[in-house]
């Protein structure tokens, strides 16, 4: 299969990402290699989307006034600073004209190590490059909420949302914009913000960024589980206050949310259970945890938002 092309789908497949090992995945057209550990198997945030074509290997959907896309890249890691920059590259043709909203990045093996740089640096360094060359000069501010995290497989994917309305990004007010990060997490900083939030159709969509156990730029308590998801629940609530939806995330004032929740050890699945059903989960919400590597190898636990407001 030639590197630029997507896994085979029906051309009337349904909007749907599904995660390995989850019911039903083997069958699914857009698969990522993260392990399913309970919850919801697949995400279904856009259901109504409908297929758009392909350019250049970047599959397309539509949903309203979104475009939804998937693109891959052979992972090397020789040379992973080059092939994300060659994904960016694709990706960003294929929204030209729009606005990102939300990408959500897949990397193999994220927190190794070739040629003295973490599999994360080396991502970052090429989707930095990638934004730089399409967007110019200031970049940054046209930077849309993201995740990277550590999964199985032989591909770098993106998963994408753009839109046709600008939308507004926002950052947490406890952490330095990871845009602005030192020279000692990698040599180009990592290219997103903290939330992002737009209006389609009525409602407004708000895609908070994979959150974890970082205050201003420092990871807080390395490899403790329970400090590690209070802090990140306290920085959900700081951007969620920050996007207009207070300490609640919106809870009972809004249509629908969606969480991912990551984990690097399995074992800590019913610990983030219990902590996110009593701190931050309310009934219809829909939740997914995965396990999956974070992109600080001192991080257990990583956790990001898509919600939606009444039209």
């Amino acid at each position: 299969m030639p590197a630029s092309s997507p896994p085979p789908t029906h051309p009337a497949a349904p909007w749907r990402v599904a995660f390995a090992g989850g019911p039903g995945a083997a069958g699914e057209a857009l698969l990522i290699q993260a392990p399913w550990l309970a919850g919801e198997p697949a995400e279904e945030i856009f259901p109504a989307a409908v297929p758009a074509g392909e350019r250049d290997g970047v599959r397309l959907f539509r949903s309203g006034g979104f475009l939804l896309g998937h693109a891959r890249e052979p992972f090397s890691p020789a040379d992973l600073t080059v092939r994300t920059e060659a994904l960016y590259r694709r990706l960003l043709a294929a929204t030209a004209g729009l606005h990102l909203c939300r990408i959500w990045n897949y990397v193999p093996r994220i927190n190794d190590h070739t040629g003295g740089l973490e599999h994360y640096q080396a991502f970052c360094s090429g989707r930095s490059i990638g934004f730089e060359r399409a967007l110019g000069d200031g970049f940054q501010s046209r930077l849309p909420a993201a995740s990277a995290v550590g999964v199985g497989g032989d591909h770098v994917e993106a998963v994408f949302v753009a839109s046709e309305a600008a939308p507004r990004h926002f950052e947490n007010p406890a952490q330095v914009p990871a845009y602005h990060y030192p020279p000692e997490h990698g040599p180009r900083s990592p290219s997103f913000a903290r939330a992002t939030a737009v209006r389609e159709g009525g409602a407004v969509w708000l895609f908070l960024s994979g959150t974890a156990a970082i205050k201003g730029h420092e990871t807080v308590a390395p490899d403790d589980f329970t400090l590690q998801i209070e802090c990140t629940v306290d920085n959900l609530r700081l951007i969620g206050r920050a996007v207009g939806l207070g300490n609640a995330l919106g809870t009972g004032r809004v249509a629908r949310r969606h969480f991912k929740v990551y984990l690097r050890h399995a074992s800590d699945l019913a610990a983030a259970q219990a902590h996110l059903d009593r701190e931050v989960l309310a009934p219809g919400d829909r939740v997914t945890y995965l396990h999956a590597a974070i992109c600080r190898a001192a991080l257990a636990v990583e956790i990001e938002a898509t919600i939606c407001t009444d039209p």
